[in-house]
This record gives C-alpha cells, structure tokens and sequence, in this order.
C-alpha cells in the first residue's frame, strides 16, 4: 500500500465513521481490508482505492467502513457497568420516574447485542419492580451486518461462554445445533437500528441512561466532543451516562461530569459548573430529535416460587429467605 493510498483511506474512514487511523495502525488497514479487496475480485488496495475515488459502488464503501469497525464485546463485559445499573442507576431511575412509569435505555454502539442483552436479562430479573412499566432498549451501531447478528440472537459456544452466567444460558438461551439463541422474549425487548454516531441522532428521543462504552477511544478528540454534546441533548435531566474505563468527559465537554460516587457514570453538569470555554469543534451533527413514535414493549412477569439454584445477578426473594427470585 503506497502512503497515498493510505492517506486517502485515512480520510476516507475519517468522514465516514469518525475512525482515526494513526500511521501505527496502518499494518490494521492493510490486514483488515485484503479480505474485502477478495470480496470484490479486486487485486490489490490501490485498486480498491481507486474504486472508493470513483463514489459509484456504495457495497464496497459500506464494506470497507464496517471491515474497519471493532466489534468487540461479550455478555456483561467488565461487569461493574452491569452491577451499577442493577445496584444504583435502575433504582434511581425507578424511583425518579415512578409517576410516568416508563424507562428508556440507549446502547450507543451495541455491536453484535452482547451489552443490550445484559441488560434486557437484568430486567426481567427486577421484572416484579417493573409491572405495569414501558420499557425500551434502543440499541444501535455503525454496521448492519453486526444489527443483523444482534436482532438474530445466535450466538456461539465461545461467545456464550465470555461472561455469561452458566445459569443464564440455561434460562435464557436455546441451543441451535452448534450455536446458542437468546429466547425471544429478550430479543423482543430490543429495538435495534443501524445510526453512524456523526450523524444526527433524529427521532431518538430522551433516555434515561445511555451506555456508549469503548467506542470514543476510536475518535480524535472534536469528534469525541461533539458526540458527548449530543448525548448529553439525549439524555434526561438527571440520567446517567455510562463510558468505557478508558474514556471520559473530562477536557471535552462542559455539559456532562463525573459521578463522584461511581467511576464511569456521567450526568448533566449543574448550571453554575458549567465551563465558559468555547467547544473544541463545531458541532458535526444537529442534537436529539423527538422520539419516532414506536410503541414502547411493557414487560409483563410470570413469577414462579423461589428457586435453589438462580443465576448470580438475580434480586432476593420479598419473603427475606434470601433465594433468588426468577421469573419466566
């Protein structure tokens, strides 16, 4: 690959998905984009460029955008996130909503469903607390191919086995041949959309928590300024922001600060904590529209008595005999 072939990649990926590629990385484009080149019987990446130069052949753009992607993830990945949400942020978000009883969860780069299918399992373990309530998980990504997997719910031996309780695959999950599917009661819960987070987040509405863990590490830090300036317009008056370990808000933004309580959990900056300092860029994309009107998916639970042996995330038991509660 000739350093012009990958400078224009670079800024191709740049204003597609917001990637910065650094010169380190260029072993990763090499790599990554050969398989795609085979795909479309082209011999090598300058003619591959030469293709993305010409604009015609949108397959080959949207193939090299998502080739370029890191999907990443595993069920209840890092797990601290996950006990957060089932320890504070459902509570807190119960409790400040409990005249309207509606609950909505953003998963901002969801990838193949692993982290908005840890959180549909959560649910259904607080379904009690949750009768009566509208309950949505909006997960979206960059790549469709990855929304497909998601909204299929299959999953292999090895990706079951990567954080996943040995109960819960039991409970949840139905063996397909070689490869596990989440039940579809959890898949139901989920409403999956494919969104390129530099563009406008139209019709997504407010949420009461987003999760958007590890992907901001991928943008330069405008990029990653103008991203949190729109969450922040998507998230509720006192909702909660979820990052990666590696990222935060701090330097970019003055619309959002940390939790002191909990690492990782961001929400709306007070007032008079707001920095003066002007943003780091313009804005890329225009902030939250109004929710499209989708009808949200109440959750309706089926209690069954205490059980012995319950999965290692579930609630106690109301009658304080301190087994888990479980729920078909």
């Amino acid at each position: 690959m000739t350093e012009s072939d990958f400078e224009f990649l670079r800024g191709f990926l740049k204003q597609r998905s917001g990637l910065a590629m650094t010169a380190e990385k260029r072993y990763l484009v090499e790599s990554r984009l050969g398989p795609v080149c085979r795909r479309f019987n082209l011999g090598d990446l300058h003619d591959l460029v030469a293709v993305l130069k010409l604009g015609r052949d949108a397959a080959a753009e949207r193939a090299v955008v998502e080739a370029m992607t890191t999907n990443e993830t595993f069920f209840f990945r890092d797990r601290v996130p996950f006990d957060l949400f089932r320890d504070v942020l459902l509570p807190q978000a119960l409790q400040r909503n409990a005249g309207r009883r509606r609950l909505r969860i953003w998963c901002a780069a969801a990838s193949t469903g692993q982290e908005p299918y840890s959180l549909a399992m959560l649910l259904q373990e607080a379904a009690p607390r949750l009768a009566g309530w509208q309950v949505e998980i909006v997960a979206t990504d960059l790549s469709t191919e990855v929304i497909e997997r998601a909204r299929a719910g299959i999953y292999s031996h090895f990706e079951v086995q990567r954080g996943l309780p040995v109960q819960w695959l039991i409970k949840h999950f139905t063996q397909v041949g070689e490869s596990w599917q989440i039940s579809q009661s959890l898949r139901a819960m989920v409403d999956y959309r494919q969104l390129n987070l530099l563009n406008a987040f139209d019709g997504l509405g407010q949420f009461d928590v987003v999760y958007c863990r590890n992907v901001l590490i991928y943008f330069d830090a405008p990029t990653k300024a103008d991203i949190l300036n729109r969450i922040a317009a998507c998230l509720a008056p006192e909702g909660a922001l979820v990052l990666g370990a590696a990222e935060t808000v701090i330097g970019l933004t003055d619309r959002l600060q940390p939790n002191p309580e909990h690492r990782g959990v961001y929400g709306h900056a007070a007032a008079g904590q707001r920095a003066a300092a002007a943003p780091l860029a313009a804005p890329l994309a225009p902030a939250c529209a109004p929710a499209s009107p989708i009808p949200p998916r109440p959750i309706r639970p089926t209690p069954r008595p205490c059980a012995r042996a319950g999965p290692a995330w579930s609630t106690t038991c109301c009658c304080a005999c301190a087994e888990p509660l479980s729920f078909r």
